[in-house]
């Protein structure tokens, strides 16, 4: 007997390149599915094109093939960060590139997992692959993706969703059930393409497609949540401070007068809100001038959220914060999670004292306690998130009990004109939607907007201007099932599909 040494031949090697190539399209295409573009057909046909692509493959193979997937995805997804590391960051531009690739390669490896996974020990083309399997490892890997290692839950797929039919899963079963709902979609979509299918098993899985559009469309009418009280006004002062000047020594006083007259035109409203570190100065350092901001609120009837570094001696500490000036309720908040490499370095000391962001004037950020007391402003209670905290959904479920509006501040002026601030404010509708409340976004150079309990956008401002949006919110009491049970339901059900795939492939292969 001989053995046949011989490696994969051209032709092999061309149609694994070519196969590597078509997931890295299909990966970078995703990126139309969310904001701006917002083609939301692209987050199903995407990844049935890569469920086609991996196909009979040998599991090593079908592991690269959903890292090129991955790749495409996050290489022009977050292409942002070269603006927020380097242009304004000042990090060193082979540091900002060391930093993009390893993130790029990390959240690839999900994808790689995914595939690797379901190709390892489910190769066999069969329901238990189709329904269980590959949709069941999508929304686990997601769920995974979004807490690992501080979490970077950018670009999941259920955010796509959110001018989609399947939107409506979200006061359910939060972001993570819309994207195993747009998952099985696409597993569908992969069925009924398959040559040598059935017609009984394309019509089940035309069936399953319709059946996860119709039931939100049905409960679509069902509310979870109710108006309580009177609206109330609010203003959202947007103050357009380009990041690379803002903390400038010499534009402080510009930054802190214009503010002021901002404000100045946003009196009479119930609740002014600034987006996050309004002023480039500690707040420690300002006391007359938020005394005196008080003095004003107060004379005009208006609270206001104003988001601030702050300096606490006691600790030595420093907080990006939300401070609520009210003659009620009022305090602050700190940010609890916090950007790795952009709020704190996670990095020795000698490497940390070299690798400082040059253009912020204060040390590294601290986390604040986990659980914070619900301020309250304009009679309200208020879910207070600073920054991609909003990304963060089961994050904000307890204050949720208490909370009648939620409120973001963010400084956007990072990412300068890129997909990032439209994905951002994408987000955000979907914690609106999930929450069943208004949400209040101020942003710094945009995207300041006001989101309704349906995660449509009410009112907005265009960017990079200095402006002040007024609006009225309605507060909303109530819990949506999410709100009640965050992603338990999700994570426990995927994880029982795929303990049942796990026994039907022992089962099998027993019976071998």
């Amino acid at each position: 007997m001989s053995l046949d040494t011989r490696g994969p031949s051209a032709a092999q090697q061309k149609q694994a390149l070519w196969r590597l190539l078509a997931a890295f399209a299909a990966g970078a295409v995703l990126n139309l599915a969310f904001a701006p573009f917002g083609w939301w057909p692209v987050a199903i046909l995407a990844p049935a094109a890569l469920l086609a692509l991996i196909r009979g493959l040998p599991p090593r193979r079908a592991g690269w093939t959903g890292a090129a997937f991955g790749i495409g995805l996050f290489a022009f997804g977050t292409y942002w960060l070269y603006t927020c590391l380097h242009v304004i960051g000042l990090v060193p531009i082979w540091l900002t590139m060391v930093l993009q690739a390893g993130l790029i390669a990390l959240m690839a490896s999900y994808s790689a997992a995914l595939c690797y996974l379901a190709n390892r020990y489910w190769l066999k083309v069969g329901a238990t692959r189709a329904w269980l399997v590959l949709p069941v490892l999508w929304v686990l890997l997601e769920w995974l993706r979004g807490w690992a290692l501080s979490g970077f839950p950018w670009l999941s797929l259920g955010y796509a969703m959110i001018d989609s039919p399947l939107k409506g899963w979200a006061p359910l079963f939060g972001v993570y059930g819309v994207t195993w709902a747009a998952a099985t979609i696409a597993v569908a979509v992969n069925v009924m393409v398959l040559p040598a299918v059935t017609i009984p098993r394309r019509l089940f899985a035309l069936s399953i497609a319709a059946m996860l559009f119709a039931i939100p469309a049905l409960l679509g009418h069902h509310a979870w949540t109710r108006a309580v009280g009177p609206s109330v006004s609010i203003a959202a002062v947007q103050g357009a401070v380009p990041q690379d000047q803002k903390w400038q020594a010499k534009n402080r006083d510009e930054t802190m007068e214009r503010y002021s007259q901002l404000t100045a035109d946003a009196w009479g409203a119930q609740l002014i809100v600034w987006p996050e570190s309004a002023l480039p100065i500690l707040a420690s350092e300002i006391p007359d001038y938020l005394r005196r901001l008080k003095e004003l609120g107060h004379a005009h009837g208006s609270d206001l959220a104003i988001g601030l570094v702050n300096y606490e001696p006691a600790t030595n500490k420093y907080y990006n914060g939300l401070l609520v000036l009210s003659d009620s309720g009022g305090g602050w908040y700190y940010k609890r999670h916090l950007v790795p490499f952009g709020e704190y370095f996670p990095v020795p000391g000698f490497v940390r004292s070299w690798m400082r962001l040059m253009s912020l004037p204060y040390t590294d950020i601290t986390a604040g306690a986990r659980q914070q007391p619900t301020l309250s402003a304009a009679g309200q209670k208020l879910a207070l998130t600073i920054c991609y905290e909003d990304a963060f959904g089961d994050q904000q479920l307890r204050v949720l009990r208490e909370a009648t509006l939620l409120i973001n501040v963010t400084n956007n002026a990072w990412f300068g004109d890129s997909t990032a601030t439209p994905q951002h404010l994408q987000i955000g509708r979907m914690r609106a939607l999930e929450a069943g409340r208004f949400m209040v976004v101020a942003a710094n150079d945009g995207i300041t907007a006001v989101i309704g309990p349906q995660g449509e956008v009410v009112a907005r401002l265009p960017q990079f201007q200095k402006a002040v949006l007024r609006a009225d919110v309605q507060p909303m009491t109530g819990l949506t099932p999410y709100a009640r049970l965050g992603n338990y339901p999700v994570v426990i059900g995927a994880g029982l599909l795929l303990a049942v795939a796990v026994w039907r492939r022992r089962r099998c292969d027993g019976a071998r």
